[in-house]
């Protein structure tokens, strides 16, 4: 008995290029990051990869929508790599969505600290940043912050210079900051400072922290200024770690214990004289 060749349903060939063009989208998204966060490359050929990314996940989308008329209207098979495409182009795209969303809620800035008048300055990381970003940019960018960022400002606590700094540094090695400079306050040097590198979570950009613990009458000021080293915004990463630090900073240093004993009720004094043993 002679068996029939069982004819399988020509695939949509929109559907197959939807398919292959988000896997290699996503293999280039990744490459780009391993780049990023390895050091392998400069930045600018790591985001044109990422760019390329990008571009090939919106062509894929684009394949998905043409591949899903062309199968409800001749039949054709694809269904499954059709769906594939869609989604990781639209996963690839999520983030470039976000970032583009931030963009346009948050003002073009890229450098934010606490003391607009008197920033605390880059001096360790200013060899490590490209040139001409290590100064504040000026009142340009501090008038945009105001606008952006108006609860941003000084914290002032009650723990000592010494206290507050030991604290701070403590909070910095907490995230697994890489920490470039640490000066202590001392006799001679009134001010402690700290100077750290941070990253981006997903891409892993540098962004460079300089902290600064200002001795006053009763207590400390910190200082905090954090700002990205490329690109001309920051998508509100930096006024996001700084709030974040001052806040962490607050409640480890806002308020050292008191070291008074607290006062014994009557009750209480009681209890404990009659716990004592009698002299004799």
């Amino acid at each position: 008995m002679l068996r029939r060749p069982i004819s399988e349903e020509p695939i949509s060939r929109l559907a197959a290029w939807s398919n292959r063009l988000a896997w290699f989208a996503l293999v280039l998204a990744g490459l780009s990051v391993i780049v990023l966060r390895g050091d392998f490359l400069e930045i600018v050929p790591a985001l044109a990869t990422f760019g390329a990314a990008s571009v090939l996940a919106a062509l894929a989308i684009l394949c998905s929508f043409g591949a899903a008329v062309v199968i409800w209207r001749q039949g054709l098979s694809g269904i499954g790599r059709t769906v594939t495409g869609f989604f990781l182009g639209v996963l690839l795209l999520a983030y470039p969505g976000y970032l583009a969303a931030r963009a346009y809620q948050l003002p073009p800035v890229r450098d934010i600290t606490t003391d607009l008048v008197n920033p605390p300055r880059f001096d360790a990381l200013s060899r490590l940043r490209p040139r001409g970003t290590s100064d504040y940019p000026g009142p340009a960018a501090a008038n945009l912050q105001k606008q952006g960022y108006p609860d941003l400002g000084s914290l002032q606590v009650l723990s000592n210079t010494r206290q507050t700094y030991d604290a701070t540094l403590a909070i910095v090695t907490k995230h697994k900051w890489r920490v470039v400079d640490a000066r202590p306050p001392s006799p001679q040097r009134r001010d402690g400072t700290i100077e750290a590198v941070a990253r981006t979570l997903v891409m892993g950009f540098r962004e460079d922290i300089a902290i600064r613990i200002t001795p006053l009458q009763t207590g400390a000021q910190i200082d905090v200024r954090s700002a990205s080293r490329f690109g001309p915004h920051d998508f509100g990463s930096n006024a996001s770690r700084v709030r974040s630090l001052l806040e962490e900073i607050d409640e480890a240093a806002g308020t050292p214990p008191d070291p008074r004993p607290e006062p014994q009720r009557p009750q209480q004094r009681q209890q404990q004289q009659q716990r004592q043993p009698a002299r004799r």
